[in-house]
């Protein structure tokens, strides 16, 4: 065995021991954390003293001022939903352990995907009704062989203001120029470890190196930020986060930490999970200078600037501190599923309709009646660990 993967399994076999009661004090921190701008970086009985100003939670931008937003994309809670993600395809060229099971997912049939024209389809009667941001997802977007195509038909959608994409980068690189010519305009890559051997062990494919070439290309693209997912799992990968902060020193990369989330198959255990106030404690301790930006209402990540830095670094906060007041997030799946909520297990089909030629007043209706039932905020983490959903690899990034 070499000797890098040696450390690693003995990190993993070291680090893995987080106690209820630990998790506790580290969890606390998140109160004081939850809105602001200044932190200082001055410990005092080994508690981390923040001050912060207004948060996000205070501003009062309405999206509908720029434009009308249709009833049909207004919950019972008055959240307008104004930004779609669309999942591609079920198919992915990793296998990483917090998406899929060891074994694999058994995967749609291909006749019951969607195809190009019912996802443009649906997509503009999405952007029609007030949805002005599109996030295409998988599985892997980017193995989908009309990618191009689909990208040039959504970005020419009148009203659509953002068409972005989040993927492994695996094959990113060769693509992204003929995607940006098509309309892409935002890119998430997600990235869990700088260490290649840990790569391999997540993911259990090889492909380290381009990933980072795609994060490389993504940046002289012009991409502003270039945004990198990195899910944070103790034992794994939570040693390696201030090394993932410097890739922020230099470049317009925005570095976005993941609490790690249950889906079904892939073993979720609160000893991975490491909590956004130990995380944000690490950075602080290590960098000065930290700095809250005032975040949008619907925005999901608590995100902060660095003194010297030209990117930033963001935290999204699922399990121990949820955004769901301000979520305006609705999933269209691979397999033509509607889904109003991640974490929740209600879904109705699209496809079907469509396939049996209602117009879009019938789409409108079944789309309309999902989002107000759509609940105020998803159930804690341990009640999700144990709620049926689907894995990560069907719902889509």
């Amino acid at each position: 065995m070499p000797p890098s993967i040696f450390r690693f399994f003995h990190w993993h076999l070291r680090h893995n021991s987080l106690t209820s009661a630990s998790f506790s004090s580290r969890a606390s921190l998140l109160s004081a954390s939850s809105s602001g701008q200044n932190i200082t970086t001055s410990h005092h009985n080994g508690s981390l003293s923040k001050m912060y100003s207004t948060s996000c939670e205070t501003l009062s931008e309405d999206p509908s001022k720029d434009r009308a937003i249709s009833d049909m994309l207004i919950d019972s809670f008055g959240r307008m939903h104004t930004y779609l993600r669309i999942s591609l395809t079920e198919r992915c060229n990793l296998r990483c352990h917090y998406c899929m099971p060891a074994e694999g997912v058994e995967l749609t049939p291909s006749p019951q995907l969607l195809s190009q024209d019912e996802i443009v389809r649906l997509a503009s009667l999405f952007v029609s009704s007030g949805v002005d941001k599109i996030r295409l997802t998988g599985g892997e977007p980017t193995i989908r062989k009309d990618i191009e195509e689909l990208c040039l038909q959504l970005s020419n959608l009148k009203g659509l203001k953002t068409l972005a994409m989040t993927t492994n980068g695996i094959t990113l690189g060769k693509k992204l120029p003929k995607l940006k010519e098509s309309g892409l305009n935002l890119v998430n890559i997600s990235l869990d470890t700088l260490v290649p051997e840990k790569f391999e062990f997540m993911t259990r494919r090889k492909g380290h190196g381009r990933v980072m070439e795609s994060i490389d290309a993504a940046v002289k693209l012009g991409y502003n930020p270039v945004k990198v997912n990195c899910v944070v799992m103790r034992g794994f990968n939570d040693d390696e986060i201030c090394d993932f902060v410097e890739l922020t020193r230099e470049r317009p990369i925005n570095v976005r930490f993941i609490e790690f989330m249950p889906f079904d198959g892939n073993v979720w255990n609160v000893k991975k999970l490491v909590p956004y106030a130990e995380m944000l404690v690490k950075v602080v301790e290590k960098f000065t200078g930290l700095q809250r930006i005032q975040d949008h209402p619907t925005e999901t990540a608590k995100n902060f600037r660095i003194d010297g830095h030209q990117g930033s670094v963001s935290f999204i906060t699922s399990m121990t501190e949820h955004f769901c007041a301000g979520c305006n997030r609705l999933r269209l799946l691979a397999d033509g599923n509607f889904k109003v909520c991640l974490f929740g297990p209600s879904e109705v089909s699209l496809r079907d309709p469509i396939r049996l030629g209602e117009g879009d007043d019938k789409l409108r209706e079944i789309i309309g009646a999902a989002v107000k039932r759509k609940k105020a905020s998803h159930a804690g983490m341990f009640d999700l660990a144990k709620t049926p959903n689907r894995p990560m690899i069907h719902i889509g990034g």
